[in-house]
């Protein structure tokens, strides 16, 4: 039976790989990809969570394997000895070289009966550490996930960046031809015209800059997916308005109270330190009295015996039954070492232990900051970007009855433009900072 689970959960663990190599979602392919699917895609392929996976695994066949241990060991055994000898024979006065050949089988069983409940707690800590590596792999999954939520927010940005970038060139094109006109009517000086032109080159210059950012975040997100890159690779483009819309009440301790009882890091820190603290006892077990019990049976023949063969082997049957005690009484301070090694063991476990939660808890102090400085941020831009429009727009008219020049109009445009980038960035920093506040709280990584 051990065999055939070993058998099995090798065989998972061979699939899991081999899919991950050769197999690739078609879920992605021809369509463009939401941030689920690139979460989905990520915990295929992603080299860590595989590892963790496969260590869940062995964790589990090593459960299996001390549970089995309760069981008894049987083995069996076959002997086949060829002898040579030069024998005295009374009949012929004589010495004769001889040979002869014996067989015999027999079978062994051992099994321990009492051993200081080393076992039983040996078991109980093995299952404890597959439980633990579960929590484990769910604690890569989530750390990919956020990250990958961080990498696809930066595509957004860079991409609505991209667009305005564009949208400014459009905008500053017709201005380019409004100043021909203007210069052609003597309305204007060519020194007006050449400031529009520079403008012109410098917004292309920003295009080119956005498009880098574009690509180089694209190809981010791929490698973080574990993705070959590719130039087809687009994201969705999610509805984001609710999320800028909103307020958020971050307050540190409830949401750390929430993400105590929620988070697979604390609960499989918490298994470390009980899987740990069961060293002592299992060391201290080595002080107690040892009984076992073995049995077995054999049979054999050999060629110089009589009677013959068949004989032989029926009535050479010798069963065999044991019961074994052995008492501790000195090991040269090996047992004690042992013990005393594992409460420090158990001490290291415990501050682990602590020091996970309070990474935890900095982790949600943080993200509770954040959000209230990017809402602040995000309000500041955004009333920023609004006056910095009205007064391009009282400049672009003014502009276009020739009651303002180009170096004028060309400033408040450049204040526009960068009110724009700064609401961008505040936008999507407040997105992120609500998203990390959903991860704290258990709320999935989605739009």
């Amino acid at each position: 039976m051990l065999k055939n689970r070993i058998i099995r959960n090798s065989a998972v663990a061979i699939f899991f790989v081999l899919q991950g190599v050769f197999n690739t979602p078609t879920f992605g392919q021809g369509k463009k990809w939401t941030v689920q699917m690139c979460i989905d895609y990520a915990w295929q392929k992603n080299i860590q969570i595989g590892k963790t996976f496969l260590s869940s695994e062995s964790d589990k066949i090593t459960f299996e394997a001390v549970k089995a241990s309760r069981f008894p060991v049987v083995d069996g055994s076959t002997k086949q000895n060829f002898g040579w000898a030069d024998q005295y024979s009374t009949s012929s006065d004589n010495y004769n070289f001889n040979g002869s050949n014996s067989t015999s089988f027999s079978v062994n069983a051992s099994v321990t009966l009492y051993a200081g409940l080393k076992l039983r707690r040996s078991i109980t800590q093995s299952e404890i550490n597959y439980k633990a590596g579960l929590f484990d792999s769910e604690t890569m999954k989530e750390s990919v996930s956020l990250s990958i939520m961080d990498v696809f927010l930066q595509i957004l940005y860079a991409e609505e960046l991209l667009k305005n970038s564009r949208n400014q060139v459009e905008l500053t094109n017709k201005e380019l031809d409004l100043a021909n006109e203007r210069l052609t009517l003597g309305v204007i000086s060519k020194a007006d015209l050449l400031q529009v032109k520079s403008q012109l080159a410098t917004e292309k210059q920003n295009i080119a800059s956005a498009q880098g950012l574009v690509t180089t975040y694209r190809v981010t997100l791929m490698q973080l997916m574990e993705l070959p890159v590719t130039a087809e690779f687009e994201i969705e483009q999610p509805d984001l308005t609710y999320l800028v819309a909103k307020t958020r009440n971050s307050k540190p301790d409830s949401i750390y109270q929430i993400a105590l009882n929620l988070k697979p890091q604390i609960k499989g820190a918490a298994l470390h330190t009980e899987s740990v603290s069961m060293e002592v006892d299992i060391a201290r077990s080595d002080y107690m009295p040892r009984v076992s019990l073995d049995a077995g049976v054999g049979t054999g023949f050999n060629s110089t015996n009589s009677p013959a063969y068949p004989s032989q082997f029926t009535h050479g049957f010798t069963p065999a039954l044991g019961l074994s005690l052995s008492v501790p009484i000195f090991h040269n301070q090996q047992i004690s070492s042992t013990v005393e090694l594992a409460k420090i063991s158990t001490q290291n476990a415990i501050l682990d232990e602590q020091n996970t939660k309070n990474l935890l808890r900095k982790g949600v102090e943080t993200a509770c900051t954040n959000v209230i400085t990017a809402q602040n941020e995000f309000e500041a831009s955004r009333e920023q970007l609004v006056a910095a429009q009205e007064s391009y727009d009282v400049a672009a008219e003014k502009y276009t009855q020739g009651l303002m020049n180009a170096v004028d109009l060309l400033i408040q445009k450049t204040n526009t433009i960068t009110a724009e980038s700064n609401y961008l960035q505040t936008k999507y920093n407040l997105i992120f900072s609500y998203k990390t506040l959903d991860f704290y709280s258990g709320v999935p990584l989605n739009f």
